[in-house]
């Protein structure tokens, strides 16, 4: 039973942690734009072409 003495606050600690790094996500802007990153991966490729292309046309 005195277990319940020990756990608790940690618990406790556990769930103020928790809530600071959702509150840190939240300002600096972790959950704006999900889908960007996701597709930014798979476009990167015609991105890098489209920057040569012009990098040849303002040469």
């Amino acid at each position: 039973m005195s277990i319940i003495y020990i756990l608790i606050p940690i618990a406790i600690i556990f769930v103020f942690i928790a809530i600071g790094i959702f509150i840190w996500a939240v300002k600096t802007q972790q959950f704006d734009d999900l889908e960007r990153h996701g597709t930014s991966v798979l476009f990167d490729s015609e991105n890098q072409t489209k920057r040569k292309e012009t990098n040849r046309i303002d040469e």
